[in-house]
């Protein structure tokens, strides 16, 4: 009698396994997903310029093709599939997860983008480039989405020389919770520049706010 209850056990287990990593890979926006987290992806995409099929909120082989385009460009697995870390990636939070989730991904977005424009600066410095993009997000002349502000084309080096593709320093998680809780050591800055190496003589003629490191913030 204890055997058999011991194989309906294991054989549940078994089941409940199965089932749940059937529901895991059901969750994922893949080609043939339907919804309004396919219809997200795909927003995003057009906005940055990967896509430029219909908004339909269906996953066909052009949304793959596009995802993948954004995988390649972010040093993302490249398999068409928007996983937790692609979902992250675009500022997404997956239909799947909680409030939590969302929160997570800003987190990772807004870490990426510090280590890649502030690695090696003063963690105060680190800090105010994340505080910049929140700056951003609540100015009327920016995207008001942390993704929206970071992927704005030709608004961050750091997305085109292929830094943002490294990996996140530690102390840059730290600076985006710091930066998301309210810290700005940049006074309000909604630009910053190295004065060494800019070019641009519109960025120049900003008010400056301050400077920390090697970064000058102005308004």
């Amino acid at each position: 009698m204890f055997k058999h209850k011991r194989r309906w056990t294991a054989l549940f287990l078994a089941l409940s396994l199965c089932l749940c990593a059937a529901v895991t890979a059901d969750a994922l926006s893949r080609r043939g997903s339907t919804g309004n987290e396919v219809t997200q992806i795909q927003k995003k995409l057009k906005q940055w310029g990967y896509y430029n099929g219909e908004i339909d909120g269906v996953f066909g082989s052009r949304t793959e093709a596009a995802v993948k385009s954004f995988q390649r460009k972010n040093g993302l697995a490249v398999d068409g599939v928007a996983g937790p870390q692609t979902l992250a990636a675009m500022g997404i939070s997956s239909s799947s997860s909680s409030s939590s989730g969302s929160h997570s991904s800003n987190v990772y977005l807004l870490a990426r983008i510090i280590s890649a424009e502030a690695r090696g600066e003063p963690y105060s410095g680190q800090v105010a480039v994340g505080a910049v993009v929140l700056n951003r997000v609540r100015h009327s002349s920016f995207p008001n989405t942390i993704a929206g502000v970071i992927y704005q084309p030709g608004a961050f080096s750091a997305l085109d020389d292929g830094q943002f593709n490294q990996p996140i320093a530690e102390s840059a998680y730290r600076a985006a919770r710091d930066a998301l809780n309210g810290s700005d050591p940049s006074g309000g800055a909604i630009y910053y520049y190295n004065p060494v190496t800019a070019t641009n003589r519109w960025i120049r003629s900003r008010p400056i706010l301050c400077t920390i490191g090697k970064h000058v913030f102005c308004s």
